[in-house]
């Protein structure tokens, strides 16, 4: 324990006395924290649109106004052609177009029915996917609205009605913040730890000093200990902090319980830190240490489920998420701040990082034992 103590104190001196890594450590994640939820906004929004209104009548203009005033649609054109408002698309002045058909009004009165045209410009399949349905669901309600003035509904209707009463649970108005604010913190954990870590060794190899430590009698797991437990700690500070900003900054106060939180996260950063040294065990220069870990974060996040969904994934996906030990670290904080799991409900995504946890610290330090 006394080496480990030496060693410790030498890890502290060598991380604060480099300014850039603590730069790195408590100024970024904050900064990330504040700017990307409030930009990384899933609900679309100023989709630009054209529109070709060949009726011009009272009507077509009550449905151009109802899907302006909806403020999901930036009007970009009130054209007289399709052709003409097919070039706004071309441009990428506009996203899409609603042509409205001569005799709108005249064949919604009488005949109870007429047709719409909209043009989507799918290379945004996102946008244009949503920019549609947006359009689509305005359109259905002013449908409805004109038939409740147009036809004298009866007392008691004949036809059976399902009326739909939707709740939304642990969030109630659908704010995306609590759903992003979670993900992101357990990716900025995970990123910190995780390139720290990778860094470290490589560093005492390009500058000399590992040779030096090789040369006494310190044993190899106090070693790999030593380089992983600074980074615990400094991760764990970055994580109190990131709770502290979605607390004060976006109103977000964990439901469940705070040490069920830390537990996971525990045991989780020996995860992410086992993997940093492992990589950092493979590689002879910190350039090799970053574009590794950069390949893993790469895959980490975008399968870890902060942006799409697992369960829509490809099932070859799905199973390698389940090695994927980003995607039990924003389910376990999803589950906890939002939801308030306990302690058994996150046991399952527990048992996985631990495993995780054992088998890439101990393969890093056989891998060290190895190539010393």
């Amino acid at each position: 324990m006394r080496t480990l103590r030496f060693l410790l104190r030498k890890e502290f001196r060598q991380i604060f006395r480099d300014k850039a890594i603590v730069m790195m450590i408590f100024f970024m994640p904050v900064i990330q924290l504040i700017i990307m939820p409030l930009a990384a906004d899933y609900e679309v929004r100023n989709v630009n649109l054209a529109v070709v209104d060949n009726d011009r009548s009272p009507y077509s203009q009550k449905l151009i106004s109802k899907v302006i005033a909806s403020g999901y649609f930036r009007l970009q054109g009130y054209n007289r052609s399709f052709n003409e408002a097919f070039r706004l698309i071309e441009s990428d002045e506009a996203d899409l177009i609603l042509e409205i058909p001569h005799g709108f009004e005249k064949n919604l009165i009488r005949e109870d029915k007429q047709k719409l045209f909209v043009a989507v410009n799918a290379i945004n399949g996102t946008k244009a996917n949503l920019g549609g349905s947006y359009l689509n669901t305005i359109i259905g309600n002013f449908n409805a609205d004109i038939r409740m003035q147009l036809v004298q509904q009866p007392r008691y209707s004949q036809v059976p009605v399902i009326d739909i009463v939707v709740s939304n649970w642990f969030n109630p108005v659908l704010n995306y913040k609590l759903f992003i604010v979670p993900g992101i913190m357990a990716i900025l954990v995970t990123m910190v730890g995780g390139f720290l870590s990778a860094l470290n060794i490589v560093k005492e190899k390009e500058i000399g000093t590992i040779e030096q430590i090789n040369v006494t009698p310190i044993k190899k797991h106090i070693f790999i200990l030593g380089k992983l437990i600074p980074f615990w700690v400094l991760a764990n500070i970055v994580f109190t902090i990131g709770l502290l900003l979605a607390r004060f900054v976006y109103g977000i106060a964990p439901v469940g319980n705070l040490l069920v939180l830390y537990l996971f996260i525990a045991v989780y950063l020996l995860t992410v830190l086992g993997f940093g040294l492992l990589v950092s065990t493979f590689c002879d220069t910190q350039q090799q240490a970053m574009f590794i870990m950069f390949f893993f974060m790469m895959l980490f996040i975008l399968l870890g489920g902060l942006f799409t969904s697992i369960d829509s994934m490809p099932d070859w996906a799905k199973v390698i998420t389940r090695f994927n030990p980003v995607r039990y670290m924003i389910e376990v904080m999803r589950m906890v701040i939002l939801k308030g799991s306990t302690l058994v409900d996150v046991l399952p995504h527990l048992g996985a990082v631990t495993l995780m946890s054992v088998v890439l610290n101990g393969w890093a330090i056989l891998n060290y034992k190895k190539t010393n």
